[in-house]
């Protein structure tokens, strides 16, 4: 039982999220820190409330609703997500396109009904492999001849 917790533990995905999500924890506070050095107190400048927004808050009775904090948050998410998306997802999407290949068309794939018994056969065949009616091939791109078929043993 300990070994297979062992493997577990050791297998090369766990040490990756685990790793990734040490770095996301430290970007997180990298970027928090960046919205409340400067983000936030530029918003509160702009909206004309004095130095941190982060402070703003109401009352409502002797209820305080410290409301410039959740909007601190809401702005270092979006900062996250967007420093995310534009510096690590769109280039390794980019970079994943790049090195991609393009996977060749199986002919067999595609699929049609016999007109004679309504089996389910390939668009290239030129014969029913159940009723064994000769059929002409669904289109004539797809024809046998213009198609390199293995040859039989």
């Amino acid at each position: 039982m300990l070994n297979g917790f062992k493997d577990f533990i050791l297998r090369g995905n766990v040490i990756s999220m685990a790793i990734g999500l040490a770095v996301g924890t430290a970007f997180t506070a990298v970027v928090t820190g960046f919205s409340k050095a400067f983000i936030t107190p530029l918003i509160g400048l702009a909206t004309g409330s004095v130095g941190d927004f982060s402070e703003a808050k109401f009352s409502v009775g002797k209820t305080v609703f410290p409301y410039g904090l959740a909007i601190s948050a809401a702005i270092a998410f979006v900062i996250t997500a967007a420093v995310l998306y534009f510096l690590i997802v769109a280039p390794l999407a980019k970079v994943q396109d790049r090195f991609a290949k393009a996977e060749a068309a199986d002919p067999k794939s595609e699929k049609r009904d016999c007109p004679r018994c309504f089996t389910e056969i390939p668009a290239i065949a030129t014969r029913c492999a159940h009723c064994t009616s000769e059929i002409e091939p669904i289109a004539a791109g797809l024809a046998p001849e213009k198609i390199a078929v293995p040859a039989a043993r």
